[in-house]
């Protein structure tokens, strides 16, 4: 193996640093392989690697045997991986994408994801994840490790009780969110000012009682204005309520209009845990079935 610190400074050579793309690229080989420990790879993977930017955690992947379908938005960077990585990319190994990996269509049958993602893009992805996950036509992707900003990392795992949030929130209704290692600034070339953290996202593909689109726009819109109470804020109907099945803003009034005295509605969102705003989706549900 040629080794993160070769692979960085080949690709440097063509390419300057672009802050816009979030190019800090990690070169301590020990914590490279670390993530694909985390990942738990074997031979039978099919693995998705979101912005390898000069490939030192595809060569660790490739290493551990499994098929990697890598997608790369800067051009200097695919031509970079398409000239380091050619054997593998001509016996099938590496699947190479360019372009944005939000838009991008990825294959049906992915079933991990390992990668060094562009900080930017953490929570679109994350969205992105949870679409490919609920889609009845894809693979069950099993597990997903990701290596973002600490602050990212504990707002996605609700580590303090101010990191409680619509992200957290969320997020929770399909995988289990685990911290992992930290990573300090002084092993990314060129270093960040923050520092990293990897996460494990293990789908635990619970089915809930409710249309968990509807639980996600409720949360979405409380958290929207945090500070007040959900009386407030559940009074108007959620933006996209049309797109959850059998949804309205008829129907939203309706339910709204069931619950002036519940009790619930007193509270503010951060003061809810996560069975309550199933049990709140519920009961919305079913007070306003009828309309």
């Amino acid at each position: 193996m040629r080794g993160a610190r070769w692979l960085v400074d080949s690709l440097r050579a063509k390419l300057p640093f672009d802050k816009s793309l979030g190019q800090h690229f990690l070169i301590n080989d020990a914590l490279i392989r670390r993530a694909v420990e985390l990942g738990q790879v074997t031979e039978t993977d099919h693995v998705l690697e979101v912005g390898p930017g000069p490939g030192v955690l595809t060569e660790v992947l490739l290493g551990a045997g499994c098929r990697v379908t890598a997608i790369e938005l800067d051009p200097v960077a695919a031509e970079h991986l398409r000239g380091a990585f050619a054997p593998e990319i001509k016996d099938g190994q590496l699947v190479l994408l360019e372009g944005d990996a939000l838009a991008l269509p990825w294959p049906d049958d992915i079933d991990k994801m390992v990668a060094n993602i562009p900080y930017q893009i953490s929570s679109p992805l994350i969205e992105h994840l949870t679409r490919y996950l609920r889609n009845p036509r894809t693979s069950d992707l099993d597990l997903v490790v990701l290596l973002v900003q600490e602050e990212f990392a504990e707002r996605l795992v609700m580590e303090y009780e101010s990191d409680v949030g619509s992200l957290g929130m969320t997020a929770a209704l399909d995988w289990n969110c685990e911290l992992e290692d930290k990573i300090s600034p002084q092993h990314f070339s060129p270093n960040p000012k923050v520092n990293s953290r990897y996460i494990t996202m293990e789908a635990h593909h619970e089915e809930w009682e409710c249309d968990v689109k509807l639980v996600r726009q409720m949360i979405h819109q409380a958290f929207g204005e945090r500070r007040k109470k959900l009386r407030s804020t559940l009074k108007r109907s959620p933006r996209r309520i049309n797109r959850v099945a059998g949804w309205h803003n008829h129907r939203w009034k309706v339910a709204y209009a069931a619950h002036i005295d519940d009790e619930r509605m007193d509270s503010r969102p951060e003061e809810l845990e996560h069975d309550d705003w199933i049990t709140l989706a519920i009961s919305f549900t079913e007070s306003s079935s009828q309309s």
